[in-house]
């Protein structure tokens, strides 16, 4: 099973960036669906960011079209969530996931989890 490492969270201004990379190992990366999830405290996890093996095919939780934007690097078994005009609601553990499925972009098909990491966006 895919392992996957998260980093690039912290601490930003309303307005401003962040780039959240995720890295996998263990499993050949480009037969994987990948996705970026998050949860916010006493919400439920919601699929934010979703792409297809070979990164043609993308889609963005409707609050978040026009700001992030999913990527990937299959040669370097990445994943990358850009985070512009961040807003308050945006804050929540942003969590990186894979699917077995590489071209289903639907939630239910991503079962592999990262530990999280932690976006605050304080107003």
């Amino acid at each position: 099973q895919v392992q996957l490492v998260e980093s690039g969270g912290g601490l930003v201004q309303a307005g401003g960036s962040l780039r959240l990379s995720c890295a996998a190992s263990g499993g050949p990366f480009n037969n994987y669906a990948m996705a970026w999830f998050r949860q916010a405290p006493g919400q439920e996890r919601e699929l934010v960011a979703a792409i297809n093996w070979a990164g043609l095919m993308k889609n963005y939780l409707d609050s978040v079209k026009g700001r992030f934007t999913i990527s990937r690097d299959n040669d370097k078994n990445s994943v990358y969530l850009q985070m512009n005009n961040l807003k308050p609601e945006d804050t929540a553990v942003y969590y990186c996931a894979a699917g077995v499925h590489p071209y289903d972009l639907g939630a239910a098909n991503f079962d592999s989890w990262g530990q999280g990491t932690q976006v605050t966006v304080s107003s």
